[in-house]
């Protein structure tokens, strides 16, 4: 199987202005693997590439449940295999199991968060990705496309007509 490993293309802009025609340009033209370097925040580019609702969230959910059921669970069980009636008070009284069933909420809660965030993070990773340049913290802004080879000279066309002051390609 003969897998076109992706090109990357780095554009150096002098104004936002610049840089949001080729974001918009770029979006048009349906690329997708866009990041964007610049020395100070912008809400313009944030709206443009911001993905939707994070589907981390659904991580933290189902692994609070988890906790949640888990914790109530084991302390039932717990209650119910080595029986203390003390005080004449039932065997299985949801009050106290309320504690552990918190802190199992909070701790797996917690960790599903964190396997969530590895897994669409993409870390680790095993190939690092150099294109960062020392001028966009000072005063340029920067779009780095990640694109098949095939799509490479067109995501330059793109980004010169735009007003890139330079276009790099990095295999």
């Amino acid at each position: 199987m003969n897998r076109e490993r992706p090109m990357t293309l780095l554009g150096v802009f002098s104004s936002v202005d610049r840089l949001q025609a080729a974001l918009e340009s770029l979006q048009a033209a349906q690329f997708k693997a866009l990041s964007v370097y610049s020395p100070v925040p912008l809400p313009e580019a944030d709206a443009l590439l911001a993905p939707g609702k994070s589907p981390v969230r659904f991580f933290t959910l189902a692994g609070a449940v988890l906790g949640c059921v888990s914790g109530f669970w084991l302390t039932l069980w717990t209650s119910h295999q080595w029986d203390l009636i003390t005080g004449g008070k039932p065997i299985a009284s949801i009050p106290p199991y309320v504690l552990i069933a918190f802190e199992l909420t909070i701790l797996l809660g917690t960790l599903a968060t964190l396997l969530g965030v590895l897994l669409f993070a993409r870390l680790p990773t095993r190939r690092s990705r150099i294109t960062y340049d020392p001028r966009f913290s000072e005063d340029r802004f920067g779009v780095v496309i990640s694109c098949p080879p095939s799509q490479s000279t067109r995501a330059g066309e793109i980004l010169r007509s735009s007003g890139a002051e330079e276009v790099q390609v990095k295999k």
